[in-house]
């Protein structure tokens, strides 16, 4: 019991074996982070501020990139630190809140995309009553119960955590995830109620997967007899599909890391793929919804035609401003 009071900071070790390579890691987060932050700030934009996009289906993509930003910044940032200081800890409020932002993060994607599923089932199998249903007022605060909902559910998995003894200060991973501070603790049988917390929140998104699941096949079903409605669902499914099967290989993948026993896999492995939720979806999904959707697509366009033709104009003011003082 003495050792609980001091342990006010953790010690993050899964950068140990990394030294020889930090320049080229930080070098290539770096890039990684600035890319996300790019690409989905501009569609973020793109969406805000073009009205004919104000519409039901890319409220909820801006939300889902919001979302997709809420959940890099809790890491990249850190990450990013530690990969140039020599010591990697971690407050222990730090910790928590690192581990509130992983969690809620992922499941506010989950479901965002279950709204996105029912959104296209109303648009393609119940299309007169589509706008009566997502109204735009009803789809901003969809999207925003779609995030405080999940923050309210893995916040309560946080605070019995923050109630659990721990006889240890030493998590073997990059960042700090629920998991693994449980796994600290003194006595087991104190964390019994945070297992079953956490076997019930796991359900709700399980539940959320299987709606998602029985969504698209619904839509498919739907779709195979009409050719109008196949290719509404190209256009707006497939993207949606892809971002789902992306994020949940990511996560299951993840998943399956932590709860088994990874001793016999080399650090760098267990570290990227404790990451690559973070790493891929953030990136593919703008991309995807970016060069899929046909609205999207013309305002990137749009905005390329313009920036080249601004640009144009300076080469060109700057050439004849040149000549008038050359001359």
């Amino acid at each position: 019991m003495a050792n609980v009071s001091v342990i006010t900071v953790f010690v993050l070790s899964g950068l140990n074996e990394t030294v020889n390579h930090r320049s080229i890691i930080f070098f290539l987060s770096l890039l990684c982070y600035c890319t996300i932050l790019v690409v989905n700030v501009s569609l973020i934009m793109i969406i805000i501020l073009d009205n004919s996009l104000h519409e039901p289906m890319y409220i909820l993509l801006c939300a889902f990139f919001m979302n997709g930003l809420y959940g890099t910044t809790g890491f990249y940032p850190k990450f990013l630190w530690d990969l140039l200081s020599p010591v990697h800890v971690i407050s222990y409020s730090g910790c928590l809140v690192q581990a509130l932002v992983m969690y809620s993060f992922a499941c506010s994607d989950l479901s965002i995309l279950a709204l996105m599923a029912y959104d296209r089932y109303l648009a393609i199998c119940r299309p007169l009553e589509y706008h009566s249903v997502m109204s735009k007022h009803r789809v901003t605060k969809l999207a925003f119960f779609s995030w405080l909902m999940p923050f309210c559910i893995v916040a309560t998995n946080i605070y019995l955590t923050s109630r659990v003894k721990l006889c240890s200060s030493y998590i073997g991973m990059l960042f700090c995830v629920n998991w693994s501070i449980v796994q600290l603790a003194c006595f087991p049988e104190e964390t019994t109620i945070n297992g079953i917390i956490a076997n019930i929140t796991i359900i709700i998104y399980v539940l959320h997967g299987l709606f998602i699941v029985w969504s698209y096949l619904y839509l498919i079903k739907t779709c195979t007899s009409s050719l109008e409605n196949r290719a509404k669902f190209m256009q707006t499914c497939v993207p949606h599909l892809i971002s789902l099967f992306t994020f949940l290989f990511t996560v299951l993948f993840d998943g399956m890391m932590m709860r088994l026993s990874s001793k016999d896999f080399p650090q760098m492995l267990i570290n990227f793929i404790a990451i690559e939720f973070l790493i891929i979806p953030p990136i593919m999904n703008p991309l995807i919804y970016g060069f899929k959707l046909t609205k999207i697509q013309n305002k990137i366009v749009g905005f390329k035609i313009l920036f080249t033709s601004n640009m144009f104009v300076l080469v060109r003011t700057a050439s004849i401003l040149r000549s008038l003082l050359l001359s």
